[in-house]
């Protein structure tokens, strides 16, 4: 119906993108968004790298990789038609190792199974060509991989919403969803909004504001916190593009990189480390309701009995910067802890199984007239319009339920 409400719950990069998909495509329709903050993307978008991806390291046919490649050609398009920042300053995923070499095979054919363009494999020679202080015996060389400012485009979704006609409306932390005849009713505190479908984009409380909707418990979300390290502004010049380690296939996390920013900065990092509060932007950040949460959930034993050694490996360079560093300089030799210096850091949404899966990829559940995105991990800035475009085909596409 035209003339109908849908409610958006998470005014991050994914939830600004849907709203906007569906007031471009549905015309008559109302939006709003709901928002806990104050601002838009405060929180994942707000602490993102940057980094445009060019879906190199997804699973072909996955979720992951096929709104990641879409996402791209419309982002960049975006950009361009807004004057937004969108920078292809190319990327290196570097092998250090010999033993890294079938990796970086196996990643040369998922890309190309991808369809990532232009990308090739490189020599050592080649790779000093590119990046002269770089390190390596051999790379994928990814010269369309771009760096953007992600809140900008989130604030000009934000835009992009009011001026449809919808609403953006800022500090409404969402308390209650009730199912109400022919529709659902948003609350906060004493404040309700009424809508007739409802999609959550709650990010790091994605599973909070699923469990409020009736949806089932799990996957349970999971904070990492990633720190950063910034080249001090005389060391920039060491590092021309991204570059980034052949990952570990074992782990979602891509491992410390080197990531040039719109504004000039190169940020080192980020490490892993399992974060004490779903917001925990800082070390002492603690959250006793959160703690307790992880503590009941059978999954978090599971992954922390599968992973414990990487974990503490991941403290060690949360407390020293020459530890942090120390597989940083295998990538860029002539870096150390003596040029750089604290950067910030961000906090990501891992979706947990109860088996202690990490979850890979994006999941998305229905639930009657709701919709939840229970896991949008990286790269969902980048596949932000991709994503909203899916969202709103299974939203429209799907039957209600009364």
């Amino acid at each position: 119906m035209a003339d109908e409400t849908i409610g958006i719950v998470g005014a991050g990069i994914v939830g600004l993108a849907t709203a906007r998909e569906i007031a471009l495509r549905r015309p008559g329709t109302r939006v709003v968004v709901l928002e806990k903050e104050h601002e838009v993307a405060v929180h994942q978008t707000g602490h993102n790298s940057g980094v445009v991806h060019a879906g190199i390291y997804y699973a072909p046919g996955s979720l992951k990789a096929d709104l990641c490649v879409r996402g791209v050609s419309i982002l960049r398009e975006y950009c361009q038609d807004r004057g937004l920042p969108y920078e292809e300053i190319g990327k290196l995923v570097v092998t250090v190792r010999p033993d890294e070499l079938g990796r970086m095979e196996s990643l040369y054919e998922r890309a190309r199974n991808n369809h990532v363009p232009e990308l090739r494999k490189i020599s050592q020679e080649e790779i000093k060509e590119l990046e002269p202080h770089a390190g390596g015996i051999a790379a994928l060389h990814s010269p369309r991989t771009a760096i953007t400012d992600y809140p900008a485009i989130a604030r000009e979704f934000a835009k992009d919403i009011e001026a449809s006609g919808g609403e953006v409306r800022l500090g409404f932390p969402v308390t209650s969803i009730t199912n109400v005849p022919g529709g659902i009713e948003v609350a906060s505190g004493q404040v309700r909004v009424r809508v007739d479908r409802l999609i959550l984009c709650a990010g790091l409380h994605s599973d909070a504001v699923a469990k409020l909707a009736q949806d089932k418990r799990e996957p349970k979300i999971i904070p990492f916190r990633g720190e950063y390290m910034l080249l001090k502004p005389d060391r920039t010049n060491l590092v021309r593009g991204l570059i980034y380690p052949v990952p570990d296939p074992r782990y979602p996390f891509l491992g410390v990189h080197f990531t040039p920013r719109v504004d000039g900065s190169v940020e080192v990092g980020p490490n892993a480390v399992l974060a004490l509060a779903r917001e925990g932007y800082r070390l002492g950040r603690v959250s006793l309701k959160d703690l307790a949460g992880l503590a009941a959930y059978p999954g978090s034993w599971r992954m922390a009995a599968q992973h414990w050694r990487t974990g503490i490996k991941e403290y060690r360079g949360s407390l020293s910067a020459t530890a942090f560093m120390k597989d940083a300089k295998l990538y860029v030799p002539g870096v150390g802890a003596s040029d750089v210096v604290r950067g910030g850091a961000g906090v990501r949404a891992q979706a947990l199984d109860p088996d202690g899966t990490l979850v890979d990829d994006f999941r998305i559940h229905q639930v009657g007239r709701i919709t939840a995105v229970r896991n949008a991990p990286s790269p969902a800035a980048t596949a932000s319009m991709a994503i909203a475009e899916h969202i709103v085909g299974a939203v429209f596409d799907t039957p209600s339920a009364n």
